[in-house]
Parts: C-alpha cells; sequence; structure tokens
C-alpha cells in the first residue's frame, strides 16, 4: 500500500465537527498516522467538511502536517481518492480508503474497485497488516512524505518562474552529494539498480548480499548520490558500482532516478566521474545493456564522449562481460567544467 486516505469524523477523530462542541483525537490513532508515515506510507484525507474549520482542527491536533493532498469539501469521495491518487501518480490498487460510514465506503468501492476500504473500527488494526507492512525500510522512505511535499511546493515554483530554465534551476540551490555508501544506505541502493529503468546503464540488479561484499572489497567504490535544494530532499537519486583496477577504472553500473534527469543530476554525475578519473590520469570503460527503455542514459554516455571499439586495449584485460547484449564502452578522461547549477559535495577518488 502506498497511500492511505483518510475519513476525518469519527474515524480519525471522534465526534462530528459540525455538530460536536470538541472533537478527539485518541492516541491509538495519532500512533496509527505517526508509525504509517515512518514505514514511507503517504495518507491523506477525503472528508464531507468545511475545509478551514476542519484543516484548522488538524492543525489544532497537531497532525495537519502528516497529510498530502487533502481533499476537504462535499462532493463524493471516490472523486476524492481518485484525484489524489491521479496527482500522486499512484495506480489505484496501491491505495487505501477508511471511513465509518457503509454507504461512503460503498461509493468509492462502486466507482473504484480497485482501492481497498476499511471500517474505521479497524484504524488501530492497520499496522498490523501485510499490506501496511513493507518488506523493507529505506533511509528513504521514511522521509517520502517530506519529499513529496517538497516536491509539490517545487512544482508551483517551477509554474510560477519566468525566464529561462537555467535561471530557475540556479534558484533551486541543487546540492549533489556523492559518498561512498553506508550499511543503512545498502536498501536504497538495491531499490535504485532494481526499480530504475530509464536512467539504468545495464539493468542489472544488485542484491544487498553482492552489495555488502562489494562494500567489503578494497577495490571496489558503491557510491550513492543525494540531492536536496531549498524546497526539501529529493534523497537518494543515484547509485554508480565502481571497480578500480590497475588499467582502466571499470563503470559496472550507473543508475540515476528519472525524477531528477530535468535537473542536470544524472549529467552532473557523471561528469563528476569524469573529472575525478582524469584527475587519476585512467581510462574510464562502462558496462552498458541498451534495453526499449535506457535510450536517455546511452545518449547521456555518447555525449560525455564513451565510445564502443575503442583501440585501446584496457577493456581486454576486464572479466569477460556477463551476456553478449552488454557494450564496453571507453572514454579516455580529460577534465570537466563544473556545473553552473549544482553544487557538488564528493568524495575524492583520485
Amino acid at each position: 500500500m502506498k497511500c492511505l486516505v483518510w475519513d476525518l469524523d469519527n474515524t480519525l477523530w471522534q465526534g462530528t465537527l459540525l455538530e460536536d462542541d470538541v472533537v478527539t483525537l485518541p492516541d491509538a490513532i495519532r500512533d496509527v498516522v505517526v508509525e504509517l508515515d515512518a514505514r514511507g506510507i503517504l495518507q491523506s484525507v477525503a472528508s464531507k467538511n468545511d475545509h478551514e474549520p476542519a484543516w484548522a482542527r488538524l492543525e489544532e491536533l497537531g497532525i495537519a502536517e502528516y497529510f498530502v493532498l487533502p481533499r476537504i469539501g462535499w462532493g463524493p469521495k471516490s472523486v476524492s481518492v481518485s484525484r489524489i491518487a491521479e496527482t500522486l501518480g499512484f495506480a489505484l490498487t496501491t491505495v487505501g480508503f477508511i471511513d465509518d460510514q457503509p454507504a461512503e465506503r460503498a461509493e468509492v468501492a462502486h466507482h473504484l474497485p480497485e482501492v481497498r476500504c476499511y471500517e474505521a473500527e479497524s484504524a488501530r488494526l492497520l499496522p498490523g497488516l501485510p499490506e501496511f507492512t513493507p518488506a523493507s525500510q529505506t533511509v528513504d522512505s521514511r522521509r517520502r512524505r517530506q519529499m513529496y511535499q517538497a516536491g509539490f511546493r517545487r512544482e508551483a515554483a517551477r509554474e510560477e518562474a519566468t525566464g529561462p530554465d537555467e535561471d530557475f534551476l540556479r534558484s533551486l540551490e541543487l546540492d549533489l552529494r556523492i559518498g561512498r555508501a553506508t550499511e543503512e544506505e545498502l536498501s536504497r541502493v538495491e531499490e535504485l539498480t532494481l526499480r530504475t529503468s530509464q536512467m539504468n546503464a545495464t539493468g542489472v540488479h544488485y542484491s544487498d548480499a553482492e552489495l555488502r561484499r562489494l562494500l567489503s572489497d578494497p577495490r571496489h567504490e558503491v557510491l550513492v548520490a543525494t540531492l536536496t535544494d531549498r524546497f526539501g530532499p529529493h534523497g537518494a537519486i543515484g547509485v554508480l558500482l565502481l571497480e578500480r583496477r590497475t588499467e582502466a577504472w571499470y563503470l559496472k553500473l550507473l543508475a540515476t532516478s528519472c525524477r531528477v534527469v530535468s535537473f542536470g543530476a544524472g549529467a552532473t554525475l557523471l561528469n563528476w566521474l569524469i573529472d575525478e578519473a582524469a584527475r587519476a590520469d585512467t581510462h574510464l570503460v562502462a558496462d552498458f545493456r541498451p534495453t526499449d527503455r535506457n535510450r536517455m542514459m546511452e545518449i547521456a554516455y555518447r555525449f560525455a564522449g564513451f565510445q564502443e571499439g575503442d583501440p585501446c586495449s584496457c577493456a581486454d584485460t576486464l572479466p569477460p562481460a556477463a551476456t553478449d547484449s552488454i557494450q564496453r564502452l571507453h572514454l579516455r578522461p580529460a577534465p570537466r567544467q563544473a556545473s553552473t547549477t549544482i553544487e557538488v559535495s564528493a568524495v575524492a577518488l583520485a
């Protein structure tokens, strides 16, 4: 489950806002909201109420910040749930809805049969259900809500911006940090190797066990790139798996999140690695396996100067490629100009 949409009256809180003098939030429900948030499950609101007093009450209760894209008004709740899912980019099969009224659950179930509906009485039990228990929790999943909220503010600023796109990017105060992966970050690294497709050079999945083995090998670098800006974190957005050999640096995998392509983060990450190789006076050899989705990554490699079939013999010293579909791309690095829109802080490899 990626998102749970709450009704308010007699579901999230006890009482009816327009009828009762006081509505209260049970401690057990507050604990559920906090726990689901910590697991990376987004939460929103679909409530038939006047927006201003309802949102004011959520703020008074100290939980307004936990809800993204709240829809508080008098329209059908199926429409609210649908629009929340659409804005988040979530399939309806990954969305849940909880309400005390059988008629409201029936209305949502009728129009959105893919959405799972829950009775209000089951709210305290939600953290124990399999669909609300992720197989793994990454560093980024624990702050997923903050990342989405920052993204909404960022997109709003982009829509309001005028002038060249480079000026807007510069105004974001983008900060790219590149460092050696910690054990805490390995689950996110594995996730990036598994889920990225458009900006994944090989599509090879590296398991947690394999990543731990590489971490302990002094010849290998498991590098993670994180991005932040003035609106908040983008989280871990890139991974490089690099083997530093005598003959050349061997880039086994480069994968970046497609959601930061428009910020130039992937190109900046690749240019940083090329610059580090130039400082070390070594060649770069990169594995690339074309797929029906990673054309953008191939363009990035070619634009950076990587070529197939370079007469240099350093690629011949590498172990055979895992499959015939993997290309060995070669580059003789030269120093690169620093990005004009992204500040880079990185570990030194050279």
